[in-house]
């Protein structure tokens, strides 16, 4: 009998369903044990490995706009796609793209290190050529009323950057443009930071009241202001080229089949590095977690959907995290128990995100303390000792919780320069990470997963997304006040 195409199509799901339910059948329920012994240090290498491979065969990064960042997202693919009781797919998204790697500066005729920010536009050819002056101290480098008694115009200013009212730490608009309004023809922002960076950002588009702006490190930028304070005269000039374009990039995601799609737990890492390095702890480390935790999670049953999410351009801003939380409807945002994020994890201490505020006085939203206490509680049973980690909106878990208002927790090793010395830097390669330590944060993520597959909701009540009301807002908050660099994933 010839059936009809709605009834084919029925038919055929049908007994889709039914081959997923046989499949778990089949399959034991996951438990920690089972789970943490699938995962294995050689394997956890090896994606490091190829992620290392992919960067030096494409220019040495694998950054979003670059092919390192699409022959990653190939690589997981082809890790994670085809496995029997798993879907993939791919999100597309556009962002800006600015490759900021062009930038010089003289001082007195002597060249010193200088990088653009990416939304500065670019300086005349010849370059911006003026005496450089002192801006503001602290705070109020922030606000324009500072710039009253200080001659600044046709100037360059050299400001300490701030963390200013309206703007994520790391965005560096917030003291450029009171020094622009005082007249300043272009502005160097000094990384207040013992850790040397190489990437950064003034944060928003412009509005057509940025000046060209790069940055430079604290151990270029403090002298330099000091020579200012004694009374020096610095003749100086800045050159910076951008180029600016709009692309398409992808997030990626698999997840189970099976486990109940009213209640799903999601793990995120991000794919990107900046374009100076690799990028290997950051965030290659986070890549092969989930890589491996997804593989060994195929071979069991679940009771509550475990989605794993790769995002793309986090290194500028968020943006694959951001673009997935402000697309889903409120009805599919409802059925997310938790999400859990790995964002540098092989390189400085054990890291453990601060759920209930006890350390930082900041507490995430309901059950973070339950996500917090499990992860605590494994490594304690393995003789590790943790440091909380300060939840600082400077990863991924931002958006989860400041629109959605979703448990949130995770693993973070540290970006300080006792953490990890090469963060955002070419030397952040294969021999970079501590193998070792990856494979111990992967066994205790594997035991938290097996916990909430299981009976997360049990321990984590789920929440409305009432939350998606704030996604209009362009920027998620930040919620410290002051950051201390090793416990944030920080841009300069």
């Amino acid at each position: 009998m010839r059936l009809s195409s709605t009834a084919s199509i029925l038919g055929w799901t049908g007994l889709a369903i039914c081959a997923v339910h046989e499949r778990q059948a089949d399959q034991p329920l996951v438990d920690s044990a089972s789970l943490q012994g699938q995962i294995t240090k050689d394997n956890l290498e090896a994606n490091l490995v190829k992620l290392a491979d992919v960067a030096t065969a494409n220019g040495g990064n694998r950054a979003f706009g670059y092919p390192g960042y699409a022959a990653s997202v190939e690589y997981v693919l082809g890790r994670v796609s085809s496995i029997p009781g798993t879907r993939t797919w791919t999100q597309d998204f556009p962002a800006t793209f600015a490759s900021e790697l062009r930038a010089n500066l003289t001082v007195n005729s002597a060249a010193l290190p200088v990088y653009g920010l990416s939304q500065s536009p670019a300086t005349p050819s010849e370059g911006v050529t003026a005496q450089l002056a002192a801006g503001p101290e602290g705070a109020a480098a922030c606000a324009a009323a500072s710039y009253a008694d200080l001659d600044v115009a046709g100037k360059i200013v050299l400001v300490r950057e701030a963390l200013c009212p309206g703007y994520r730490d790391g965005y560096h608009a917030g003291v450029m443009k009171p020094a622009a309004a005082a007249g300043a023809v272009a502005v160097l922002v000094i990384n207040d930071f013992a850790l040397n960076l190489t990437a950064g950002t003034l944060g928003p588009a412009d509005d057509g009241t940025y000046v060209p702006t790069g940055f430079v490190n604290k151990y270029i930028g403090d002298p330099l202001r000091a020579r200012l304070v004694a009374g020096e005269e610095l003749t100086t000039t800045f050159w910076e080229d951008l180029y600016v374009d709009s692309r398409v990039t992808q997030n990626v995601f698999a997840e189970t089949e099976g486990g109940d799609a009213e209640n799903v737990i999601v793990l995120g890492a991000h794919l990107d590095s900046v374009a100076w390095g690799p990028g290997i702890n950051d965030n290659g480390s986070g890549v092969s977690l989930l890589v491996e935790l997804f593989l060994a999670l195929s071979k069991f049953r679940v009771n509550n959907k475990i989605r794993f999410a790769w995002w793309g351009a986090e290194e500028r801003g968020l943006l694959g995290s951001r673009h997935y939380v402000n697309n889903l409807g409120a009805a599919e945002a409802d059925t997310i128990l938790a999400y859990l994020n790995f964002d540098m994890v092989s390189r400085g201490y054990y890291g453990v995100f601060d759920g209930n505020g006890a350390s930082y006085g900041v507490p995430a939203p309901p059950g973070s303390d339950v996500i917090q206490e499990l992860f605590t509680a494994d490594f304690a049973a393995k003789g590790v000792s943790v440091t909380a980690a300060r939840f600082t909106n400077g990863s991924d878990y931002a958006s989860f919780w400041q629109v959605l208002g979703k448990p949130i927790g995770g693993l973070h090793t540290g970006t300080g320069s006792a953490q990890d010395p090469c963060y955002h830097q070419e030397c952040d390669g294969i021999t970079n990470p501590d193998v070792d330590q990856l494979t111990v944060n992967a066994k205790t993520t594997a035991h938290v997963l097996s916990v909430l597959a299981v009976n997360g909701t049990d321990l984590v009540k789920g929440t409305a997304a009432d939350g998606l009301l704030k996604r209009s807002r362009d920027e998620v908050r930040d919620i410290a006040t002051t950051e201390e660099l090793d416990d944030d994933h920080h841009h300069c």
